[in-house]
């Protein structure tokens, strides 16, 4: 079979190593180009030691390059940069894999309101298919621009999606706490992230206005029966490297326990490769999913409150961002959809 000649663009960072990791031993793809204006012209190895045996260079992300040596292309950049490579690639002819926000959200005010400016490529929106492979395979399929989801999204919508299209739960009401290991926010150096910052240390932010906010509503709204979902999203910095943890309360709607609970959370993702819904009396941690694509999801019924109560952890920089990438490369090139993931 013909192998897929990847280019990783932004590959300096934390997703972009994490890309290296993955790509680096599937069977099915050359990695051809990995572009950084920073390291251009170093060696992998001398950037990230651990893959000291990728005799890959770091080159300028040149449009023209790019495009002649790849056909698809892995866009980890910032917001805003990545919609101005995205649409010259697609031009092109390659695949693009976007794991920044750019093309996650369908409204334009939505974007221009969370991300503080107009989307640089206005008449890409809505045109990519958003890359939670649980809930969009079929649409994944061939598909030319894939937005994948943010980790936060990710460790909510899985758990709780299932939830409000059986109608057990009440698009109501729905209050979420995450945290997340400190390389979520890159590896740009910044002061409070620094070790001493950081170490024992939890503390909230954003808590009224994340970005993730309008990705995950949208999303859930549309398993919800109800037009739109608005809920209240408290995440916070923790001193791990990577990991999501999020613990999601929703109010019960009928007659709910705990057996029903996890009979529907096992009903949607029966047979699903990467996610893995635990018995009732376990609840997720996220050592169990670090390095892997894996969304573990534990589960609750509060009979005094009739609340429901769902845990879900992943590894935020592989199920919540490049291990996702891949899983959506192989569904839309046609490859196993496990191939190169634990």
């Amino acid at each position: 079979m013909k192998k897929t000649h990847i280019a990783i663009v932004g590959a300096a960072g934390y997703t972009g190593e994490e890309l290296l990791r993955l790509l680096s031993r599937h069977p099915q793809v050359e990695i051809a180009a990995i572009t950084s204006r920073a390291s251009a012209g170093r060696l992998v190895g001398s950037v990230f030691p651990r893959l000291a045996d990728l005799e890959l260079h770091f080159i300028e992300p040149d449009i023209a390059t790019i495009a002649a040596a790849a056909d698809t292309a892995f866009l980890a950049l910032p917001h805003g940069t990545a919609a101005e490579f995205a649409a010259p690639l697609l031009e092109a002819g390659l695949k693009v894999i976007d794991i920044s926000a750019d093309f996650r959200l369908r409204s334009h005010d939505d974007y221009r309101e969370y991300y503080g400016g107009d989307h640089p490529a206005p008449a890409l929106l809505g045109t990519s298919v958003y890359g939670l492979p649980e809930k969009n395979r079929a649409a994944l399929k061939g598909a030319q621009l894939i937005a994948c989801p943010g980790c936060y999204p990710t460790s909510i919508i899985l758990p709780v999606s299932p939830l409000l299209s059986s109608g057990i739960a009440s698009s109501d009401g729905i209050t979420v706490c995450s945290m997340s290991g400190v390389s979520g926010a890159g590896r740009k150096p910044s002061v409070p992230l620094l070790f001493a910052e950081c170490n024992e240390s939890v503390r909230p932010y954003n808590i009224v206005r994340h970005r993730h906010l309008p990705e995950i509503e949208q999303e859930l709204a549309d398993a919800a029966p109800a037009d739109s979902v608005t809920l209240n999203f408290i995440p916070h910095l923790v001193p791990v490297n990577r990991g999501i943890h999020s613990t999601i309360v929703l109010e019960a709607a009928g007659e709910v326990g705990p057996e029903r609970v996890g009979q529907v959370l096992r009903d949607a993702y029966d047979g699903e490769p990467f996610v893995r819904v635990l018995p009732h009396g376990s609840l997720a941690d996220i050592k169990n999913v670090a390095l892997t694509n894996v969304c573990e999801i534990g589960f609750d019924h509060d009979q005094r409150t009739d609340r429901i109560i769902v845990s879900s952890a992943i590894d935020n920089l592989t199920k919540g961002a490049a291990g996702q990438a891949v899983q959506c490369m192989n569904v839309a090139h046609g490859y196993p959809e496990t191939t190169g993931l634990i």
